[in-house]
C-alpha cells in the first residue's frame, strides 16, 4: 500500500511512518518544513509538503494513495475548542478525497472521550459525540461518522492520555516540570483515578495492522488499562527526589492550572476488541517501567 500520513515527523507519526516502511509499505508524509522533509526522507518516505490549513492540499495528498493515516492535530490549547472544530475540516477533507472508493481513513481520537461516566471502562463499543460527551474532541469523530454516512471507509483510532516512549512531550513531561516548579509531586485526592496509557510503537503497529485490515471501525491502542495517577505522581517524585502530596481539588487548579481536568480524569480503557480483530496485543513495556528507565527525566 502507499499511505498518506499527516503528523509524519511528530511523535507518533514517525513512529507510524517507520513501521509503515518496515512492513514493505510505502508513505507519503505530510510536512511543512525543510527539516521534516529531510526527516522524511532519510526514513524512506515520499514528502508532501502542506499544511492542515490548506484543504486542497490535503486532498491531493489522500487521492494518491491507497489510504490516509490522519495523527496530525493543532496543539494549541488556548485556542483548544478551534482546533478541535478544524479537525472536523481536515477530516472532511480527506474523507471527501476518499469518496467512491474503499480506501481506509483512519481517524486519531482519544479513549477518554469513550468513558460513558467517571471510572467506568472505555470500549471501542462507546460512541463520541457532541451528546455523549461535552468535549471539544468529540468533533473529530463526528466527522467519521458523517464520513461513514457517505460509505467512505472511516475509522477511529483511539488513544490513551499517555502514550510514551523517548522523546514524548505530551501529559507526563507537563507533569514532571510541574513537579519541578512547584518543588513536589502532587496527585489529586487519594490518586486512585486512572489513566489507561499505550507504548508508542504499539501504537504505530495497530495503526498500519487498522489501515492494512481496512475494516470500518473504532479502534483503542491501550497497553496498561488504567495506571493509578498516585503511582505515577510517586514515581516521579522518587526519580526527581522531591516529596509527593496528595492535594484537593480545590488545590488542583492552583498547582496543575490548565493541566487539572485532565489529571483529575479516572478514564481508565479496555483494548481487548482491537486485539481481537487486528490478532495483535501490545507487547511493549506500560507507563511506570518506561518511567523507570529514567530517560523521562533527562534534562
Amino acid at each position: 500500500m502507499r499511505v498518506f500520513v499527516t503528523g509524519a515527523t511528530g511523535f507518533v507519526g514517525s513512529a507510524v511512518v517507520k513501521d509503515l516502511i518496515e512492513a514493505g509499505h510505502q508513505v507519503l508524509g505530510l510536512t511543512r518544513s525543510e527539516e521534516g522533509a529531510k526527516q522524511l526522507t532519510e526514513t524512506g518516505a515520499e514528502v508532501h509538503n502542506g499544511t492542515l490549513q490548506d484543504l486542497e492540499s490535503l486532498k491531493r495528498g489522500a487521492a494518491a494513495c491507497d489510504g490516509v493515516i490522519h495523527t496530525a492535530f493543532i496543539h494549541d490549547f488556548s485556542k483548544f475548542k478551534e482546533s478541535c472544530e478544524w479537525d472536523r475540516q481536515v477530516v472532511a477533507a480527506l474523507a471527501e478525497a476518499l469518496t467512491g472508493t474503499n480506501k481506509p481513513l483512519i481517524v486519531t481520537s482519544g479513549t477518554g472521550l469513550a468513558t460513558s461516566a467517571p471510572g467506568q471502562l472505555a470500549v471501542e463499543t462507546n460512541v463520541v459525540n457532541s451528546t455523549t460527551t461535552h468535549h471539544p474532541r468529540a468533533a473529530s469523530e463526528e466527522a467519521v461518522a458523517d464520513a461513514k454516512a457517505k460509505g467512505v471507509n472511516a475509522s477511529i483510532m483511539r488513544l490513551p492520555p499517555s502514550v510514551h516512549d523517548k522523546g514524548d512531550h505530551g501529559f507526563v513531561p507537563i507533569l514532571i516540570n510541574i513537579a519541578r516548579e512547584k518543588g513536589v509531586s502532587a496527585y489529586i485526592n487519594d490518586g486512585n483515578n486512572r489513566w489507561p496509557a499505550v507504548h508508542r510503537l504499539d501504537a504505530a503497529r495497530l495503526y498500519r495492522l487498522a489501515v492494512e485490515k481496512g475494516e470500518a471501525t473504532t479502534y483503542h491502542a491501550v497497553g496498561d488499562t488504567g495506571v493509578p495517577t498516585r503511582q505515577i505522581a510517586e514515581t516521579i517524585g522518587r526519580h526527581l527526589d522531591l516529596p509527593v502530596k496528595s492535594i484537593s481539588p480545590e488545590e488542583a487548579a492552583d498547582h496543575f492550572g490548565w493541566f487539572a481536568g485532565f489529571f483529575g480524569w479516572d478514564v481508565p480503557a479496555s483494548g481487548e476488541s482491537t486485539t481481537e480483530r487486528l490478532g495483535y496485543r501490545p507487547n511493549h513495556i506500560g507507563l511506570i517501567e518506561d518511567l523507570e528507565l529514567g530517560h523521562y527525566f533527562e534534562k
